[in-house]
């Protein structure tokens, strides 16, 4: 007999595990924040569950609790003051090894069950969840709510859906029958048993911090393994929320709740102790080259999936449809002040200019008429303050001042500060655009996270689509596009992505944009370029978290 819960969500299971085989529109949790959806009461009852958060300590009762920690910092300006608990590492790490025996009992269906059902606890807190992001990473609302909630749920719910089926490819027993000629066969029974590999760590980022950490979270879950979620030291809320209802659910249907912790590090050697611990077998990272590739080198005992920086890039060859192409671009580029892993960073245009419709554009008209697109997209002070968030580091508002500055490049267009009336120490900041040639690479062939853009002087198409492939390969990119009326150039492209390994979107010119990925249908990331080892998701995202023990003996 099934697990309840696995009953109780086997349609949601299968029209997930329908979706990851079709690659069509789906998706298993609604994106609009509407009451007939949530309630009539969701909206506020999710806004005063994350004020009451504010200034409180932030209780998880888990085991090796040694103080308190906080300072989150908002980019919208509000004092947050969160104490979350400080715990000692190995604590949580023998913790979750006890857990792991009664989550393996469970079975692939039990976990399967429970996972979904975690999923839809969480998508219930969808409002609460969207605010502690929003107020964490700097997301407008909209985003925050359809990235922060839903739509991390959905990734959550896809690697769920890809655990289930590479864990139910292996039977859990069978009859082995050799025949012997004249003698009587040889019989054995075999029994395989699907055991995870061990602890994992997921280490949260600043901007994405759901997005970016359900998908990992619910492959280790999925198949068998204890998770502990560090969280990033300045998104630690979005994180700590989602623990706790993890927490919550494995209670209630009498798991231990360490099989899922929640890490706040007062200092970066703890995480770096934690992450090489020889008990941690798997490590899911989002964010910088430096930690990225430090993760790499030293989590030796571990298999480590790590999203890394890249140079997102667009040709821009010809178009049939040059206003939508210019408004695409300008939202595009201002979409959460560029702070995207998707986002594009380097356009590249022909010195000659581009054919359009309304008939050729140079190089310096595409240049003018791209910052004129980018001035109007954020025109109305509401739509911008609503598109483009607030800027989460420090960091970022440092390459703004660069960018700003005219060093890197002809500055086009110049980043202004905007006022946002709600939160008037919010830090949001218009898009920065640059103008260069191909020799200048020092400039743009390096990943300037947040709202800078660079429109790259090209000798011609042809070189163009060189240099884009020469960028993902050696720096890496996550997304790549291309505008062209022309076959043969289409065609050339897309032969450069498959040689680098990178997804590429052709003549966006209306509501999808470049930087946008749907659960069940985009593969986020390739895992083939130096952006990424790894995609949200496919099978190898999950399979390599279990591994398969068997026993066998004659019957």
């Amino acid at each position: 007999m099934n697990h309840p819960l696995f009953e109780k969500h086997h349609a949601k299971l299968e029209a997930a595990l329908n979706a990851i085989h079709t690659r069509g529109y789906w998706a298993a949790y609604n994106e609009m924040p509407s009451p007939k959806v949530y309630g009539e009461t969701a909206a506020d009852d999710g806004k005063k569950a994350f004020e009451a958060h504010i200034g409180q300590k932030f209780e998880l009762n888990q085991p090796g609790t040694t103080g308190w920690y906080g300072g989150e910092q908002s980019p919208y300006g509000i004092d947050l003051n969160v104490q979350y608990p400080v715990c000692n590492i190995e604590a949580l790490i023998a913790a979750g090894q006890v857990a792991m025996t009664a989550w393996q009992a469970a079975g692939v269906e039990g976990r399967t069950g429970l996972c979904i059902e975690m999923l839809d606890r969480l998508n219930a807190q969808s409002f609460e969840l969207a605010h502690a992001v929003m107020m964490t990473s700097g997301q407008g609302w909209m985003m925050a709510f359809q990235a922060g909630s839903p739509h991390a749920q959905d990734r959550g719910l896809e690697a769920v859906a890809y655990a289930y089926r590479e864990q139910k490819f292996v039977p859990s027993e069978a009859t082995w029958e050799k025949p012997q000629g004249k003698n009587p066969p040889l019989v054995m029974k075999k029994h395989f048993e699907v055991v995870g590999r061990g602890v994992a760590v997921v280490v949260g980022c600043g901007t994405f911090p759901t997005w970016n950490t359900y998908p990992g979270l619910f492959a280790a879950l999925a198949t068998g393994n204890a998770v502990i979620v560090k969280a990033h030291e300045n998104a630690i809320l979005p994180a700590a929320i989602t623990v706790r209802t993890l927490r919550a659910v494995l209670s209630e249907n009498g798991i231990d709740p360490n099989l899922v912790t929640l890490c706040v590090p007062d200092k970066r050697e703890t995480t770096q102790a934690l992450v090489t611990h020889t008990a941690v077998k798997s490590v899911d990272f989002t964010g910088g080259n430096l930690f990225g590739q430090w993760l790499i080198d030293n989590c030796r005992q571990a298999q480590v999936y790590a999203e890394l920086a890249g140079v997102n890039n667009i040709v821009i060859d010809s178009t049939d449809a040059y206003k939508p192409m210019l408004r695409n671009l300008a939202f595009t580029l201002s979409l959460y002040s560029g702070q995207m892993c998707t986002t594009s960073q380097a356009l590249l245009v022909p010195a000659g200019g581009i054919d359009t419709e309304d008939g050729h554009k140079s190089y310096d008209e595409v240049c003018a008429d791209l910052a004129r697109s980018l001035t109007a997209c954020l025109a109305k002070p509401e739509v911008a303050l609503a598109v483009l968030g607030a800027v989460q580091s420090p960091a970022t508002l440092k390459r703004i001042a660069l960018a700003n500055s005219g060093t890197l490049g002809t500055v086009l267009l110049a980043s202004s500060k905007l006022n946002n009336p709600e939160f008037p120490k919010a830090e949001v900041h218009t898009p920065v655009l640059l103008a260069c040639d191909a020799a200048d690479e020092s400039a743009y062939m390096e990943e300037r996270f947040g709202p800078i853009t660079f429109v790259v002087r090209c000798a011609d198409t042809a070189s163009a689509i060189a240099l884009s492939e020469r960028i993902v390969s050696t720096h890496g990119a996550l997304t790549v596009g291309i505008y062209s009326t022309r076959p043969e150039v289409l065609e050339s492209m897309t032969a450069a992505t498959w040689r680098s390994k990178v997804a590429l979107s052709i003549n966006l010119t209306g509501g999808v944009f470049v930087n946008q990925s749907a659960a069940f249908s985009d593969y986020h990331g390739t895992g083939g370029n130096p952006a990424a080892n790894a995609s949200y998701a496919d099978s190898a995202f999950v399979a390599n978290r279990f591994r398969v023990v068997q026993r066998r003996y004659h019957v």
